[in-house]
């Protein structure tokens, strides 16, 4: 792909996707933020009161751990702050960037005001450098949830941090509260993001992010329009590894050698927030000797569940319930299919921990979306679909090229939808890739098991459902959320028509 075409995926994606929106349909009218949307934060920010905060996006300096590396970060340390509101509050962030490129902020998970999204010429003006944005919208649903820019390979720097809204209604029922983020890094080891990716575009075999040549980097290096072949993960099932070999996996922005230290006592119940802000891993979550309870998916509530270890694909976030032993214990992420770990060291006493890391993610139960029922009362009600709109996605690696319904964006073909409908989406894996994938302003109820989520993981040639009510008109992003895909054409446009 050339420089200009880019350019249009990183920009000017929402104009054209809009465009076509219109021509399709015979002449709909796409719908835009209706004023009831600005009246609505008006009010929630007299009832339930104003929350506000700053970012600013600008060069930075971080040490991730003796690591010492020049990326792009909101502030002097990855990740970013963590922003805490109450849900139904208003939350009003002035962004500021100081940055040498154009940049935004999406907020990822959370269904707001579709000109509040951050997704540069289909929701706002991309802030130009020296230039400042302020965000300011209802945050409706408690849970975990984070936010990061929505421009180019962006999210593949130091440009993301966590946003915990609270319940204020919950009974909470555990001792601390830690929030994880997990990580796949290569920005200023040598190499940035757009390397990277001018490395795949070109079909040089220059995907290993951690300064190596040839085809590793690509999982196979498939030249047969069905995506790299990946090396196994996943349970066996192939693709789990993604396009990208790492330098290095984090943990809250440390490397392994170098931990971030996590203390508590002994018998402590601990909620554990976690966010794979990864743009190209799937991570496989572990604690030594510990079994863990998924409490939360995406920020709604499931039947808690145990098991031994916990899959995460970019974009998803879990919240999990633990009770700690008696010792220090690694704290493992384990990239599917990739060689390496991400690590954090739990100590509830001194000593050496007494697992090694390795040990921790090679057995037992794993929990994943096919382990979660919904807890009742949060489930998107049942009834028949007024439209059905099928996804088939796709794409190669020699041509670097990912595609919806065979198009990359801006071509693909829009999702059109009116208000008030229930949609149901039909999305088809039809790679060996896996594809976690994102919906913008919307919760979807994944069918079969009733769980309600806004990013899901869709193995190789898996086909899922998921149902939606049409409840926030506007124009919205859906895309894969691995960033190499979604920039190289794995997104499209649901928007609303009257």
């Amino acid at each position: 792909m050339s420089a200009t075409r880019r350019s249009v995926l990183t920009g000017g994606l929402g104009l054209l996707g809009l465009g076509a929106l219109s021509a399709c349909g015979g002449g709909a009218r796409p719908v835009g933020p209706r004023s009831a949307a600005v009246a609505s934060t008006e009010a929630a920010r007299h009832a339930r009161g104003l929350v506000t905060a700053s970012l600013r996006a600008a060069p930075a300096t971080v040490d991730l751990g003796g690591v010492v590396v020049d990326t792009w970060a909101f502030g002097d340390t990855v990740p970013g702050p963590t922003l805490r509101v109450d849900g139904g509050q208003v939350l009003r962030v002035d962004v500021r960037n100081d940055l040498p490129a154009d940049t935004s902020v999406h907020w990822h998970g959370i269904r707001l005001r579709n000109d509040m999204d951050g997704v540069p010429m289909m929701t706002q003006d991309a802030i130009r450098p020296g230039g400042a944005f302020r965000y300011e919208f209802t945050v409706p649903d408690p849970g975990t949830y984070f936010f990061h820019p929505h421009v180019g390979v962006q999210l593949d720097r130091g440009l993301y941090g966590v946003l915990v809204v609270e319940d204020p209604h919950e009974p909470g029922r555990y001792d601390d509260e830690w929030v994880l983020v997990l990580d796949d890094w290569v920005d200023g080891t040598g190499r940035t993001p757009d390397d990277v990716l001018a490395g795949l575009t070109a079909g040089s075999g220059t995907a290993d992010a951690s300064g190596g040549h040839g085809m590793g980097g690509m999982m196979g290096g498939s030249t047969s329009g069905m995506g790299g072949m990946g090396s196994g993960g996943m349970g066996g099932m192939s693709g789990g590894g993604g396009d990208v070999v790492y330098p290095h996996y984090l943990v809250n922005g440390r490397v392994p050698d170098d931990p971030d230290v996590l203390r508590a006592r002994p018998g402590d119940r601990i909620r554990l927030r976690v966010v794979n802000a990864a743009s190209d891993t799937v991570f496989r979550l572990s604690l030594a000797g510990h079994r863990l309870t998924v409490t939360h998916s995406d920020g709604w509530p499931v039947e808690p569940v145990e098991g031994d270890m916990l899959l995460l694909a970019m974009g998803e976030r879990y919240d999990l319930l633990v009770t700690l032993g008696d010792g220090a214990f690694p704290l493992t992420a384990t990239p599917e299919g990739k060689d390496g770990q991400a690590l954090a060291l739990v100590r509830t006493a001194g000593g050496t921990p007494r697992t090694t890391a390795a040990a921790t993610a090679t057995s037992g139960s794993v929990l994943s979306l096919e382990s979660l029922r919904p807890l009742a009362g949060t489930t998107i009600a049942a009834r028949e679909s007024d439209r059905t709109h099928d996804l088939a996605l796709s794409g190669s690696m020699n041509p670097y090229r990912w595609t919806i319904n065979g198009r990359s964006f801006p071509d693909t073909d829009p999702l059109e939808v009116r208000s008030s409908e229930r949609v149901s989406l039909a999305v088809s894996n039809m790679s060996m890739m896996v594809h976690p994938f994102h919906l913008h302003g919307h919760t979807f109820s994944v069918r079969g098991s009733g769980v309600r989520k806004d990013t899901v993981l869709l193995r190789p040639m898996q086909r899922l459902v998921l149902d939606l009510d049409a409840d926030n008109p506007g124009q919205w992003a859906a895309h894969c959320h691995n960033a190499y895909h979604a920039e190289t054409g794995m997104m499209t446009t649901l928007g609303y028509v009257t």
